[in-house]
């Protein structure tokens, strides 16, 4: 199939942006920030420049402030330090060719006190992630997991705060050089706390009706505009069915649907359906993904164990713009090319996935490279 006929090498425009094919790095928590201070560097951009024949780059999810840190060794994007960190990123990825949007992070609940100077986690509501386990390191470097600790209630003003926050977040991204923004509300986290029905029981404009558990999402994407500049400039992450860390909402297919067309009457860019892909997955139907088409006239992007396939498949159908390849961009720096030649695709380490150094980030080889 040549480049011209291939759906996956059809350039698309993004806002200002002009993205050379359709295949997108996902945002991945990798945990390699410098300490002290979560400061992203050198061996990150090496990492994200290896990758950036991607049609576009979502950077791991950097935290907008202290109360947003979830893991240990993520980078943030609110110090000066950060910011600087960032800037060796972007000016790498755009050296090598390739575009870079920043996904803005607050975990919420999914933390730990030992994460925030003792400080408890923030939430919708106070409603402990049962079960649910976050990444941390003793006073001794040495990394492990361990129960997300008990949150509490977010004030109206607190909330206030927050959305500044992200506001602020987004100046500082593009001041680092980001192409644009990415709004982590997926995956349980603070803002998807608020959306999804049995993460959220507050009774004031921030709860119970589906206007409400929304009013967040939308003050703080309309926040992202105003900081990044542009509409066009901002993507939504949103994941409808992943009923990952304890978030689940009793009418996804409404709450969602009601999601995408506030996005909408906002303008931003794209948005971006984290699908679960684990074993025994909520699956998500065809007649969900068309009428979240029909709903939002931006850019969509599907991101959950696609094969260039399925990909294909979903790019042809017309209900996806662009398709996420997390795993697969692990450990084959050189993706788009070798899904333009079928070639065969690396296996990533799992212990390397988080923290460390170079081995399992930066010293996959490219096809030609692992060829000889």
């Amino acid at each position: 199939m040549s480049d011209i006929q291939d759906p996956l090498f059809k350039p698309h425009a993004l806002g200002a942006l002009e993205l050379p094919n359709r295949i997108v790095m996902p945002p991945m928590t990798r945990s390699r920030a410098s300490q002290p201070g979560d400061v992203p560097n050198a061996l990150m951009a090496e990492y994200y420049a290896q990758r950036a024949s991607a049609g576009l780059i979502i950077s791991e999810g950097a935290w907008i402030s202290p109360l947003g840190k979830g893991y240990a060794w993520t980078p943030g994007i609110h110090t000066p330090e950060q910011i600087a960190g960032w800037r060796l990123v972007t000016e790498a990825v755009h050296a090598a060719g390739g575009r870079i949007f920043a996904q803005l992070w607050h975990v919420g609940r999914l933390s730990h006190t030992s994460l925030l100077d003792g400080q408890s986690p923030v939430s919708s509501s106070a409603i402990q992630a049962r079960g649910v386990n976050v990444f941390v390191a003793d006073d001794d470097g040495k990394p492990g997991f361990v129960q997300a600790s008990m949150p509490r209630a977010l004030s109206v003003d607190e909330i206030r705060a927050i959305v500044g926050d992200y506001r602020q977040a987004a100046r500082n991204a593009m001041a680092a050089g980001f192409d644009g923004v990415e709004l982590h509300a997926a995956n349980g986290y603070l803002v998807n706390q608020f959306i999804d029905s049995n993460a959220n029981d507050r009774t004031d404009a921030y709860g119970g009706s589906l206007e409400n558990r929304l009013r967040f999402l939308g003050e703080v994407a309309d926040a992202l505009i105003e900081g990044a500049g542009a509409a066009g400039r901002v993507g939504i992450r949103l994941a409808p069915l992943t009923t990952l860390n304890g978030c689940e909402d009793a009418d996804p297919e409404t709450t969602y649907l009601g999601a995408a067309r506030l996005l909408a009457r906002l303008g931003v860019g794209y948005i971006h359906i984290a699908e679960a892909d684990w074993e025994q997955a909520p699956h998500m139907p065809v007649s969900f993904k068309r009428r979240l088409r029909e709903s939002f006239p931006g850019a969509m992007i599907y991101a959950g164990a696609y094969t260039a396939e399925r990909a294909r498949q979903a790019l042809e159908e017309g209900w996806a713009d662009l398709i996420g390849f997390g795993r697969p961009f692990v450990a084959n720096p050189d993706l788009p090319e070798r899904l333009r030649l079928g070639a065969p695709l690396a296996l990533p380490e799992r212990e390397t996935l988080f923290g460390g150094g170079e081995r399992g980030l930066t010293d996959y080889p490219a096809l030609e490279s692992a060829a000889a």
